[in-house]
């Protein structure tokens, strides 16, 4: 059985799925489907009993949802600063949390308005790091936007 520890989980393991090269660099791992690995994660932690723990909650934002700490804030009415207390502490309070799992499962369903809230607030997120920058070119402004995000 392989330990999976990526995201800093430490309860989950895998039977089978995966397979363990050694390289130059050390041991690494192949998953058959990471996609689909990491939406079963998502949807057995956005289903299972009791709360989400903050390594939990913070594997669900960005595996399951690719969301930025301000967007999913956004999402559930509270800044990126919250966001991150939950995910360094024990979790979100009850009712951010029951609502992140809601959000999560008809995302992951494909439930279109809560796609397109999900997709809303990643776009505003990463509007917030583009400029706009503006050439003159004989007699007309021509504007290009510079994405300042990181790769």
């Amino acid at each position: 059985m392989f330990h999976y520890t990526f995201g800093g989980l430490e309860n989950v393991y895998l039977v089978n799925g995966y397979t363990v090269a050694q390289t130059p660099h050390g041991e690494a791992v192949a998953f058959t489907d990471g996609e689909g690995l990491e939406r079963a994660i998502c949807n057995t932690l956005a289903s299972k009993d009791g709360p989400l723990t903050g390594v939990e909650l913070r594997f669900v934002r960005t595996a399951g949802l690719k969301m930025s700490q301000a967007s999913l804030g956004a999402v559930l009415g509270v800044d990126a600063q919250t966001v991150a207390r939950w995910e360094k502490g024990e979790g979100a309070p009850k009712t951010a949390e029951k609502l992140l799992r809601v959000v999560y499962l008809a995302h992951a369903q494909g439930d279109a308005p809560v796609r397109a809230v999900v997709q809303s607030a990643n776009a505003i997120e990463r509007a917030k790091l583009q400029t706009i920058v503006l050439h003159e070119r004989r007699g007309t402004w021509e504007p290009s936007v510079k994405d300042l995000s990181p790769a």
